[in-house]
């Protein structure tokens, strides 16, 4: 009873024009009322049905914006947003296991923008601790487990491999800074990894995962699901193990940085390389980092 009670308030426009219609066609078989009352009740049948339409037109468009507002996208098409909301964001936030991507993608694509733009960019990294082995060992062994098809086969990853993508992040963010003055990053060392990888720029939060496979949850900005996620990396970030980037500016690195330079900045940063680290080791961090070549000479300062 309740339900129908319920169902009842919902359509109220509806019944109270059908129960008008039937009630005046009674009437008007019975020859109770006259052709003008007849017309007026017709005239306010249609507009109690218009009056309904429009309503169900808004609701559906509703709908149709929340779920455009909350949706899952895929490769080629977060590839696509990513492209064009680094174009124009003034502020990044991210947060996920190493940063491969965001140091390949992401932070060189803010930076050329920005630097045409001649505008300040704000970004907020958070990725995990590369000096702690057994989170680098974790997260390498979680990274593992999703191959599947012939890559399951291949050998699993060292946590040394996933140590140096998280300083080859590190290196890329400090050589960039060094270059664009109006870059103002923030890095994050976490001590807990994260199965997801966040993208909050202002327009939209992007939520991947370390398949590549897997969807990505997209979130308009206007969604309380954005202000959520805000709330979430701003939280974790203000927990996470915080570098003093300030102390770069005592060393400047080459356009093509050298071990020994890349040493000596992870020093005054307070993250030292473990002491077992070769130069080759060194330099594939350099390599990882995916520095722009210095005969390129477009972030020469």
């Amino acid at each position: 009873m309740r339900r129908f009670g319920q169902w009842l308030v919902d359509n109220a426009d509806g019944m109270l024009a059908l129960t008008i219609a039937i009630t005046v066609g009674a009437l008007g078989v019975l020859d109770v009322l006259g052709g003008e009352e007849i017309n007026a009740a017709i005239l306010l049948t249609l507009a109690l049905l218009a009056a309904t339409l429009l309503r169900d037109r808004k609701i559906a468009t509703n709908n149709l914006n929340q779920s455009a507002a909350v949706r899952l996208v895929h490769g080629a098409e977060v590839d696509r947003m990513n492209s064009e909301a680094h174009r124009d964001a003034g502020q990044w936030i991210f947060k996920g296991g190493t940063g491969s991507s965001l140091r390949s993608v992401t932070l060189r694509a803010c930076v050329e923008a920005a630097r045409e733009a001649n505008r300040p960019v704000r970004m907020q990294i958070e990725i995990i601790d590369p000096t702690d082995e057994q989170l680098c060992r974790r997260y390498a062994e979680y990274r593992a487990s999703l191959r599947t098809g012939p890559d399951r086969d291949q050998p699993e990853p060292a946590p040394e491999t996933t140590s140096r993508n998280a300083f080859a992040t590190v290196l890329a963010i400090c050589w960039y800074r060094q270059r664009f003055v109006l870059l103002q990053p923030e890095i994050g060392l976490s001590k807990v990894m994260t199965t997801f990888r966040w993208d909050i720029s202002p327009t939209f939060a992007l939520m991947t995962q370390e398949d590549r496979n897997a969807p990505a949850m997209f979130f308009d900005r206007g969604m309380s699901h954005y202000r959520a996620y805000l709330r979430e990396l701003t939280m974790s970030f203000e927990q996470s193990r915080r570098l003093n980037l300030s102390r770069i500016e005592e060393h400047r690195l080459s356009d093509e940085p050298t071990p020994e330079e890349v040493r000596t900045l992870f020093s005054l940063l307070r993250l030292d390389l473990p002491v077992s680290m070769t130069d080759n080791n060194v330099a594939d961090i350099i390599s990882r980092a995916k520095l722009p070549r210095a005969r390129q000479g477009r972030f020469r300062r």
